[in-house]
């Protein structure tokens, strides 16, 4: 696999890169998409990076894996291409940002829009087989999204993370609490929202908030 990112990314990340974990990661993944249909493809397997570089990101919101159906994945998570209908835990996002902040409900699933703001749409395994969730999970694509978030930590000061499920709460300990800010919440998939655990976490707003009181664009969501 050759990794193509956006070049402040790479800066970053490049001794990840040369690590034994991520040489046995790249040929597994090229085995699976010369024997399987996987997704996303192999331009928009970073794609969260090309979209928001290192310098220019001030929200991460943390998935786990892409979407495994047929023409959904686009490299963001929570994130469908153009003219792809809404997933169900998509559409409990935008219902949120619609109660929270009074927007109405969009009707393109494909949140490059906020990537472009400075949001890391990143999931923790970057690749899946086609129909088979969680199929590339242990492979060492969580080593590597684990560095990144504590690239951000280290490097960065003032970010939001927000970690929404006990999955992606998991990773709060990757992340210095002294410099950043970490909305948790439940997952805004159906059996997670409508127990209560997602629908008013207002994280949108709080985000919006932080990032006025530090003198930073807000996030058009």
């Amino acid at each position: 696999m050759a990794v193509t990112i956006e070049e402040s990314w790479k800066q970053q990340l490049k001794t990840e890169f040369e690590q034994p974990y991520f040489k046995q990661l790249s040929q597994f993944i090229k085995a699976e998409y010369a024997l399987h249909t996987c997704y996303p493809k192999g331009k928009d397997v970073f794609a969260a990076f090309d979209h928001s570089p290192f310098d220019e990101t001030k929200v991460v919101i943390i998935g786990q894996d892409p979407y495994h159906g047929p023409g959904q994945a686009n490299g963001l998570c929570f994130s469908v291409k153009e003219g792809i209908a809404h997933p169900p835990s998509l559409i409990n996002i935008f219902k949120e940002i619609e109660t929270d902040l009074g927007k109405p409900y969009p009707q393109s699933g494909n949140l490059e829009r906020w990537a472009a703001q400075g949001v890391l749409l990143l999931n923790a395994t970057l690749t899946v087989r086609a129909h088979e969730a969680g199929s590339h999970q242990k492979r060492g694509w969580e080593t590597f999204t684990d560095a990144v978030i504590k690239r951000l930590s280290d490097k960065r000061e003032g970010l939001i993370f927000m970690l929404w499920g006990g999955f992606a709460k998991k990773k709060a300990s990757l992340i210095d609490k002294k410099k950043h800010h970490i909305l948790t919440s439940g997952h805004p998939s159906p059996l997670s929202a409508n127990r209560g655990y997602w629908f008013g976490n207002r994280h949108f707003s709080q985000a919006n908030e932080i990032l006025k009181q530090a003198g930073q664009e807000p996030i058009n969501w």
